[in-house]
């Protein structure tokens, strides 16, 4: 092969591998363009623009009576487009950026004017598009903001970007914070109102257009949501917010008197169910208490005395015992464990006088001796009336009652029995424990507590919530009578003789129990629980409230430390319910009849009123009025002239009706004295001027 056609060959062999290489590009080429196009547009589309929820505004938490308990309010994250549309050119820009720093600066007193300044000229030099002015800022400062240098070039133009974020504020503060809770996206669990009703409150997130620019970050390519989120239902509670601040003064004030180191309070009305304050409150340091865990409804201990109830109820019931029954007092030996009363023996008395002096030994002894060959007898009216179970609580965490019966592998057939007879082997909540007197209170009726009556949107009602009933009667009428008998004696004679108030009658009962001390149990380090479960008035009964005091030094008998803040409580309460006084008879003195008046003038007759005494039902803001006399009081009806029609002169004198008629247009005719009964014209009738009109006194 001569040397020609070495060349022609090697370039026809170059050309033919170029001619292959490109017709492989080009078939890779069509293939992106064609066959994977969607995708990689898609691809593109998602790393420049995509879009983001925007969390809408959480429903507000409201107490019983109205108060405002938890609520969203705007935040605002100020940034700065520099090179928006209003503000691109550099003469606009230059010209007044000082003057934006100088405003900048004087507001938000963070940075000096040339700090602003400087941050701002850097982010116009490097086209910045998302510049980070100032976090947290409120929406009045924010429409302030507005109104500065640049930002005031336009609403999409100024180069002004407010990003709103929703932060959540308690206005009371650590009223009821436990109660109302929290969410957390780190905490799984939920807690309070907020956790359990979140579906309700958390509305419907809306939708933002963002575009990724340089640095990596996703800047809102509107300033308003491309979808507007839907703000959140709100939540009525059965919270009262001054019985709730009641409740954690009086709790509180205790706690640092006897240096404990938890307690609680719940107050219930007794019909409803309804929770109207829950307290909780841990020592952190001396003399100051924080709410850290809600012991109201997860604090699991052994209840002690205030569990004596259900043991005497159990024995009335199956007719074991009367209250007038007599048992032994002081000490119960049964294997290996002496069961003894804190105050000493009182001697043989009666089943009453020893729930009023809160007999260990006596109920110890009554429970063991009448259910020993059928223990499961007595266990078995605890589990009948619930004591086992949940209360299926609308808000989440609470503990699971645990009561032994003889099925269980703990069991002892000699001791188990005595000791749960006054409060010990088993775990009870105190709002499981005060929901069993609540239904005492409420003449057998057991009903579960509730902390939402109402979820409500735009103010209309979505959905209502009544107590759930457990139990309709959860004994005989005559069981509940006596045992409602048995708590108020203790006011009257026994351990809560010197709480007792001489204005309302109270029920309720003193407990004391020594309770473990984690795993070292009983005897490592005497603890002692110091409650009070009652409710008042005795007679009729409205409320129901329990104290709990766990570990106070020093004194530790319930009296001395659970029973002052449960009778301030109920002091303060009953002096600031007029309905749950005694009904006060009537007695009407001389003429029971409101002096009649005359329509007329409404400053006039004001003025006699007040002088007599007289309040009036309305007051009329119209210059004239209609009175009608009632026995109950003054009804002012309120009187307007419309002009060219035939004013309602019936019931003045004849100065104001005549000046009435006068000013209408009229020439009246009079006849008689005293007050218009009559007129020839009737109210509201079409007139003229210079038209006659007859006037009837008497």
């Amino acid at each position: 092969m001569n040397i020609r056609a070495n060349i022609l060959l090697r370039v026809y062999l170059a050309f033919g591998l170029i001619v292959l290489l490109a017709v492989a590009v080009l078939v890779r080429l069509c293939d992106v363009q064609f066959v994977e196009g969607p995708k990689w547009r898609a691809m593109a589309d998602s790393l420049s623009t995509k879009y983001i929820n925007v969390e809408a505004a959480r429903g507000n938490i409201y107490s019983n009576d109205g108060s405002l308990l938890a609520t969203s309010v705007p935040e605002y994250e100020l940034r700065m487009d520099a090179f928006a549309g209003g503000i691109q050119d550099n003469e606009v820009f230059y010209s007044k950026v000082d003057s934006l720093a100088q405003s900048l600066s004087g507001f938000f007193k963070d940075k000096t004017p040339k700090e602003y300044a400087r941050m701002m000229r850097v982010a116009r030099r490097d086209s910045s598009r998302y510049l980070l002015l100032k976090r947290k800022v409120n929406y009045q400062d924010l429409k302030r903001v507005r109104t500065f240098p640049l930002f005031n070039v336009g609403k999409y133009t100024g180069g002004l970007i407010a990003i709103q974020q929703n932060k959540r504020i308690l206005p009371f503060q650590a009223l009821a914070a436990r109660t109302i809770g929290y969410t957390n996206k780190n905490v799984s669990n939920p807690v309070g109102l907020e956790g359990a009703y979140s579906d309700y409150i958390n509305g419907e997130s809306g939708k933002r257009l963002v575009q990724r620019i340089s640095g990596g970050v996703w800047m809102p390519v509107n300033e308003e949501a491309e979808i507007a989120p839907k703000d959140g239902a709100d939540i009525i509670s059965t919270i009262d917010i001054n019985m709730q601040d009641l409740a954690q003064n009086a709790l509180e004030k205790q706690l640092i008197a006897s240096d404990a180191h938890h307690g609680s309070v719940i107050l219930m009305e007794v019909a409803t169910g309804e929770i109207r304050a829950v307290a909780n409150y841990t020592r952190v340091s001396k003399g100051v208490y924080k709410e850290l865990f809600n012991y109201a409804i997860a604090g699991n201990q052994d209840p002690g005395s205030t569990f004596k109830l259900a043991s005497f109820m159990a024995l009335l019931e199956d007719k074991k015992v009367d209250t007038n029954t007599l048992v032994a007092t002081g000490n119960y030996r049964i294997p290996g464990h002496t069961i003894r009363d804190s105050h000493g023996s009182i001697g043989v008395v009666t089943v009453k006088k020893a729930f009023e002096q809160s007999s260990n030994a006596a109920i110890a002894e009554m429970v063991n001796v009448h259910y020993r060959d059928n223990q499961s007898q007595f266990t078995d009216h605890l589990y009948d009336w619930h004591l086992n179970e949940k209360l299926g609580l609308q808000i989440s965490g609470e503990a699971q009652p645990v009561v032994k019966n003889p099925k269980n592998k703990s069991w002892n057939k000699n001791m188990s029995l005595p000791q749960m007879a006054y409060g010990y082997e088993m775990q009870l909540t105190p709002l499981k424990l005060l929901s069993f007197y609540n239904a005492v209170a409420n003449n057998g009726k057991y009903v579960a507590p509730i902390f939402v009556k109402e979820v409500r949107r735009l103010g209309n009602p979505i959905e209502q919530f009544q107590a759930r009933v457990i139990n309709e009667q959860i004994a005989s009428k005559e069981t509940i009578r006596k045992a409602q008998d048995l708590l108020e004696g203790v006011f009257l004679n026994g351990t809560g003789k010197s709480l007792a108030s001489p204005h309302y009658r109270i029920a309720g009962k003193t407990g004391t129990a020594q309770v473990a001390d984690g795993n070292r149990g009983y005897r490592a380090k005497r603890q002692y629980q110091s409650s009070f479960c009652g409710y008042f008035p005795a007679d009729k009964p409205k409320y129901s409230l329990m104290v709990t005091i766990n570990d106070p030094k020093g004194l530790y008998y319930a009296a001395l430390v659970a029973g002052p803040p449960f009778r301030e409580i109920a002091d303060r309460i009953y002096a600031s319910d007029m309905q749950m006084y005694n009904e006060v008879t009537e007695r009407l003195v001389g003429n029971t009849v409101q002096p009649a008046a005359k329509a007329g003038q409404t400053k006039e007759i004001k003025k006699v009123y007040q002088s007599f005494g007289i309040k009036a039902l309305y007051a009329a803001k119209s210059p004239y009025f209609n009175s009608v006399d009632t026995s109950n009081g003054l009804v002012y009806q309120e009187y307007k002239e419309v002009k060219g029609l035939m004013p309602n002169v019936n019931g003045m004198g004849l100065k104001d009706a005549l000046y009435l008629v006068g000013n209408a247009g009229l020439k009246a005719r009079v006849k008689g004295s005293g007050k218009v009964v009559s007129q020839s014209i009737p109210a509201g009738s079409k007139i003229g001027k210079g038209l006659s009109v007859q006037i009837e006194l008497k």
